[in-house]
């Protein structure tokens, strides 16, 4: 118990400019060889993304594709279907779904708007780890770009910035919840929320998450009202390190390209396409 952390492994910082050179790895080489499955998981890791090409498809390829990483984990659809709805088409243990923006779901997923730059799940108390996201169809579709962004790497710039900005992005608790169907409402625990910017509880000084929705957003209760102004500068300095052009990474999906994605990455798939995850 006296001993140190181990220290955290390296993780590659990016801008827009990666895309000259994205990491990526051939649907192939994963599916036949254990190795090529771990470099796979080490961009994962370094980067926070990683692109699979060359994948049929259909929801089949892409559902054994993501079971080569593990198990699909559970999420609400499960229980949204138990009711008898037609939400979604999930499968049984409700972690794997096709969509596209017609909205059968209470949710900006499932419109064809544009949406800002987010990590999903800000609602959840343990928000997905690994999210995987592959365009089925685009034949007739319009627009469609998916945009990524370095989470970690937009952190980086606002503590050199506004360095004032950032301690309270990491200490100011944030609830968060979703109600956009009737007939549920999905809170974060603890209720009083979680900071935009989580570091490890030893290592304060290491970045360890970005959980970051601003639809997801509920009432600030716990910031004292003197407070409030400060609180939506912060809001417009952190918004600001998110959309500069600097930061966003455009790329126009087809079908047969996979991305895989975890939590330090904040991305938003816009308008008229279909998605698996």
């Amino acid at each position: 118990g006296t001993q140190p952390p181990p220290a955290p492994e390296e993780k590659i910082l990016w801008s827009a400019g990666i895309v000259k050179d994205p990491p990526t790895v051939q649907y192939e080489d994963i599916m036949s060889d254990e190795l090529a499955v771990y470099k796979w998981l080490k961009k994962i890791d370094q980067f926070g993304f990683c692109f699979v090409t060359g994948v049929p498809p259909t929801t089949k390829d892409t559902e054994e594709v993501i079971r080569r990483i593990s198990f699909i984990r559970h999420t609400q659809c499960q229980y949204a279907e138990s009711r008898g709805r037609t939400l979604l088409t999930c499968t049984k243990d409700g972690g794997f779904w096709d969509f596209t923006s017609d909205l059968a779901y209470g949710d900006t997923a499932y419109t064809n708007l544009g949406l800002p730059a987010h990590t999903d799940n800000s609602y959840f108390t343990d928000p997905c780890g690994l999210q995987v996201f592959h365009l089925l169809s685009h034949e007739q579709g319009t627009g469609g770009q998916t945009l990524l962004v370095d989470g970690f790497y937009a952190a980086s710039i606002l503590k050199e910035l506004y360095p004032d900005s950032y301690r309270l992005l990491s200490t100011v608790l944030v609830p968060t919840h979703s109600a956009g169907d009737e007939e549920f409402l999905y809170r974060a625990r603890p209720l009083s929320g979680h900071p935009i910017l989580q570091h490890d509880p030893i290592n304060k000084d290491s970045l360890i998450q970005v959980r970051y929705g601003n639809d997801h957003r509920s009432a600030m209760r716990n910031l004292d009202p003197s407070n409030m102004m400060a609180w939506y500068d912060v809001l417009r300095h952190w918004n600001k390190c998110l959309t500069s052009a600097d930061s966003e990474y455009w790329v126009q999906l087809t079908a047969g390209t996979v991305v895989g994605k975890k939590s330090q990455f904040i991305t938003t798939v816009t308008p008229k396409i279909l998605l698996s995850r």
